[in-house]
């Protein structure tokens, strides 16, 4: 029987905090020591300036120009090779983490390099592009993004390496939040990635209506965005580069009070996952999209199963299933996130997943991703057992998919218009 997690508990937080300050650049291969260094250099000011004005920096990031641009075709496979020499130069920049961008359609060997480019490096992160609006779905991508979760996965006694990789469905560069993460200009740039559940949290403490929670909510954001944006201002002259925003995507950490799907209950819904939720996380993103402020990558909710105390026990209860969130992304939020899913899946079944998340974010012209975690040895409704400070185990869900046949289970790339845009 599923008991309740000791650290489901609720504690006050002084104020929301920064995730990540991200700097996006070009490092060029080989690597420009330079540039890296001035990276470095950024952050630790950065870092410093936003915690004199209160704001824990939980990590500072960095996020270059896609590796196969970086690279080319001709060299794709010396990405092993650029991702340990990065994680090697990381802490000697002060850099917490790196993305390296995604892979991309087309140089399809691209994704082939990305197993075991993260097996050779260390706090270094990959995506892979599935979709974009400009050159449709590829079924080839698709199947690839899924190929390589499988792959990740067995690189780790607990899946746990798939924390370094993300399929992305429509999703733009100068997005702060990992492994999404990538930059497509020649000049850097700066963003912020913010964990602010807990001001959806405090929001709907104790409002009495739908009104009085999205007010405080969007009051708080505002007045924390001006203070945020006075210190990017002075980073952003001190140092000429460009301050591309905030991402308020309403992040959590595995306790209570920063908790999404504590939100969701403090509004009004019994349990996550029972109906009423889509309509939740429908006032929560519509709060975040009324609220001025320089805005950045996703800008909506996060609803990352194992990084949210609350979704984590209602995901452990059954009441929240795969299908649940994906019907919550088509509202707010950034697709499917930490989710574990059985040992034993295959890559055909993963697609079949990939596919509806791209076809969404195309026909809702929205930036949707998937992060999957196959659990090594588990079961749906086995319990997961991470140990890692920004996890809330939960229990292993079912993914209710089987590989797809005829026309979808082909490797063409198709467009996929958005709703309203064809007459």
């Amino acid at each position: 029987m599923w008991e309740e997690p000791k650290w489901l508990i609720f504690i006050k937080d002084e104020k929301m905090k920064i995730r990540s300050i991200t700097y996006f650049c070009n490092p060029g291969w080989p690597l420009d020591g330079k540039k890296l260094q001035a990276a470095g250099t950024f952050l630790a000011e950065a870092k410093t300036n936003f915690e004199a004005a209160g704001y824990e920096v939980q990590s500072t990031r960095l996020a270059t120009t896609p590796f196969p641009f970086l690279l080319g075709a001709e060299k794709i496979f010396e990405t092993p090779r650029l991702a340990a020499e990065m994680s090697r130069i990381l802490p000697e920049i002060g850099i917490a983490y790196a993305a390296l961008g995604p892979a991309v359609p087309s140089i399809p060997d691209s994704y082939q390099v990305l197993p075991n480019s993260i097996d050779v490096s260390k706090n270094i992160f990959f995506s892979g592009i599935m979709a974009d609006a400009k050159r449709g779905i590829s079924l080839m991508a698709i199947n690839a993004c899924a190929d390589v979760i499988v792959q990740i996965a067995k690189l780790d006694p607990n899946g746990f390496a798939n924390l370094n990789f993300a399929a992305l469905a429509n999703v733009p560069p100068g997005t702060p939040f990992f492994p999404a993460a990538y930059h497509d200009g020649k000049e850097p740039v700066f963003a912020l990635a913010m964990e602010a559940a807990d001001v959806a949290v405090e929001a709907f403490e104790n409002a009495e209506t739908i009104e009085a929670g999205r007010d405080a909510m969007i009051a708080t954001l505002e007045e924390n965005s001006k203070t945020l944006a006075k210190i990017a201002d002075i980073l952003k002259f001190k140092y000429l580069v460009k301050f591309a925003g905030i991402d308020y995507s309403l992040a959590p950490f595995p306790i209570a009070t920063r908790s999404l799907g504590a939100a969701f209950e403090r509004m009004g819904v019994p349990k996550v996952g029972l109906h009423g939720s889509l309509a939740a996380a429908a006032i929560l993103a519509d709060a975040v999209d009324r609220a001025r402020f320089p805005r950045a990558g996703f800008s909506g909710l996060m609803m990352p199963v194992l990084e949210d105390a609350v979704l984590a026990e209602r995901a452990a209860e059954g009441r929240l299933t795969v299908k649940d969130l994906l019907l919550y992304s088509a509202v707010c939020g950034t697709g499917l996130d930490t989710v574990p899913v059985p040992g034993d899946v295959t890559s055909g079944q993963i697609a079949a997943v990939l596919l509806d998340i791209s076809a969404l974010a195309l026909r809702l012209d929205k930036p949707l991703t998937a992060r999957l975690m196959p659990v090594p040895g588990k079961q749906a409704g086995d319990i997961t057992s991470f140990d890692f400070g920004y996890f809330a185990n939960s229990r292993v869900m079912a993914l209710k998919a089987e590989p797809l046949e005829k026309a979808l289970g082909g490797k063409e790339t198709f467009l996929l218009e958005k709703r309203g845009h064809l007459p």
